[in-house]
């Protein structure tokens, strides 16, 4: 699978770019740039082509407009990020209504980057009405995927490569890249772990058992894995401790075990109820044990990535990625909407 990179987008052109907006806040404040920065490389490719660019995204769930979950912050820090590292002042512009048309044509017209409001607080981005948006495609020559943690959604701005020439962040690509070595190029044994507490992880849960040789389910799971679903002799289901808020010890060893024997390992979520300090042993052990391994090692989720960077093992992992929905959607049906 080859997705066309933002590096063939033509000089000039007018771009729409989808990017990872939805970044965490405390007290007010973004306490973690980490996603804006991920797509400075490919923001500033395009200003180097002199492409104009309308940058579109979203943040938390909206029930239609709420100021509290507005963009504007967001466009603000990353403009700062921007443009002292920029040559020449970036013009650029906020606009608060994405379905003006004629200003959206304007603005583009006098900036090198338009900036809109949260997507989600219009109905059309959710439900991927087809007429929404319409007036900024309609402006627009090409359109850029640079949101890699919702590549698995069909919502209106992941699906505009159907209305425009597409191509993929920098980012994007190299991550999407890395994630399929899995399918491409397995390597056994191959471990797949499954922590947190989302149950929409165990939805491909029998498709997982046919890619690995051992699934490892922790967190919250297995107080909800039906056992249909666990079957398969691959399967293992932590005991957990007498609270059930993380891995027994026993747990810990009996994961630890098969880890040691993989030769790749996809882990995506926590084993206990990180938030609490009192259950994270199983986390910050399975942690150690993974980076640790001689195994190609691929991990994602918010406190899964957050403990390996405490434990200040990032170096020893391949990839952190973006998003565990996404990841585990590619790895069990070797496409996403994003680019179907």
């Amino acid at each position: 699978m080859k997705l066309r990179s933002v590096t063939e987008v033509l000089p000039k052109t007018r771009v729409i770019l989808r990017m990872d907006l939805d970044v965490p806040f405390l007290n007010g404040q973004i306490s973690d740039n980490a996603r804006l920065i991920k797509s400075l490389p490919t923001i500033r490719l395009l200003l180097e082509k002199e492409c104009k660019i309308a940058i579109i995204g979203h943040r938390g769930r909206p029930d239609g407009k709420d100021e509290n979950l507005s963009l504007r912050p967001i466009y603000l820090e990353l403009m700062s990020l921007l443009e002292p590292n920029w040559e020449n002042l970036i013009e650029s512009i906020f606009i608060e209504e994405v379905g003006d048309g004629e200003r959206l044509d304007l603005s583009m017209a006098k900036n090198h980057i338009v900036f809109l409001e949260n997507l989600r607080f219009w109905k059309g981005e959710e439900s991927n009405d087809p007429d929404f948006l319409k007036n900024l495609v309609e402006i627009s020559q090409a359109y850029v995927n640079d949101a890699i943690t919702v590549a698995h959604r069909k919502h209106r701005s992941i699906m505009l490569y159907k209305n425009l020439p597409a191509f993929y962040g920098l980012e994007f690509v190299e991550e999407i890249e890395k994630i399929t070595q899995i399918i491409e190029n397995p390597q056994k044994p191959l471990t797949i772990i499954l922590g947190g507490a989302k149950e929409d992880k165990l939805d491909g849960l029998i498709k997982l058992t046919e890619i690995a040789d051992h699934v490892l389910i922790g967190g919250k799971l297995p107080l909800l894995v039906e056992s249909p679903k666990v079957e398969s002799l691959k399967v293992i289901v932590a005991e957990l401790r007498k609270d059930g808020f993380d891995l027994s010890d026993e747990d810990i060893e009996a994961f630890k075990a098969i880890i040691a024997k993989s030769k790749m390992i996809i882990w995506a979520g926590a084993m206990g109820f990180f938030e609490n300090e009192d259950c994270r042993k199983g986390t910050e052990e399975i942690a150690k044990a993974v980076a640790n391994s001689e195994s190609y090692k691929i991990i994602a989720g918010g406190d899964t990535g957050a403990s390996i960077v405490n434990l200040g093992l990032k170096d020893k992992i391949d990839l952190i990625a973006s998003g565990g929905g996404m990841m585990l959607e590619l790895i069990t049906k070797g496409k996403l909407p994003a680019w179907e």
